[in-house]
């Protein structure tokens, strides 16, 4: 990749950054100047997706951006980024997860708890049952990377479970005037409702598993749960 486009696609993602932070009228003006050239827009939503975790931005962001440079082809490069910008937290806490269980009690229980939901569930279920709930990404990212999941497993539940939330952030994206008006934002109530009604229905019952084991209340021997 030329050198030029690479040096410029990390400058103008600092730009991003500050432009985001501002208004959502400064940030569309940077992301309309970007999506005049698709080399400069991929470098730069790259590099914004590595960066993210850092700061503990929203995922969806990215699927707006991703509509409004691609529009709804944009979909399989939102759901690309979702999914890889998912993967430093959970590598860091998967890497760090014997000492980190050492060290505080409230990340063992987090990884025992975890770990059993994982059990019950199983690895895909878990992982994309989560990612349906409108809780934090990279808290999700960090749970399964201490409860030991797979990263095969925590790459496609990722993929599964972010995809509607792709789809909702690329809908933003190709609007122009709903970026403005909804601040960059996908948090429309509705979707968290139902985006939230789904992921209750995959994993209500593996988590109620876990929660009455994790009081200590948990019986294997009764019938019906």
């Amino acid at each position: 990749m030329n050198r030029r486009y690479l040096l410029e696609g990390v400058v103008v993602a600092a730009a991003v950054v500050l432009a985001w932070t501002a208004s959502p009228a400064a940030a569309l003006s940077i992301l309309e100047w970007l999506a005049a050239d698709p080399l400069r827009f991929g470098v730069a939503i790259v590099a914004l997706a590595a960066i993210r975790p850092f700061l503990a931005w929203p995922t969806t962001l990215l699927a707006v951006a991703a509509g409004f440079g691609y529009g709804w082809a944009g979909v399989p490069v939102g759901a690309v980024l979702l999914t890889t910008t998912a993967v430093p937290p959970y590598w860091l806490a998967r890497a760090g997860r014997v000492r980190l269980v050492n060290d505080s009690r409230a990340v063992e229980r987090v990884s025992a708890a975890g770990g059993r939901l994982v059990a019950d569930a199983g690895g895909l279920r878990a992982v994309a049952g989560t990612r349906f709930l409108p809780v934090p990404a990279d808290a999700v990212s960090v749970t399964a990377g201490v409860s030991g999941v797979t990263p095969r497993v925590f790459l496609l539940g990722t993929a599964i479970g972010e995809f509607p939330w792709v789809v909702a952030g690329v809908a933003v994206g190709v609007s122009a005037d709903r970026l403005v008006s909804e601040e960059l934002s996908v948090a429309d109530p509705t979707l968290f409702v139902a985006f939230g009604l789904i992921g209750a229905l995959l994993l209500a019952r593996p988590l109620y598993r876990a929660v009455r084991n994790d009081s200590g209340d948990y019986d294997d021997d009764v019938p019906g749960i």
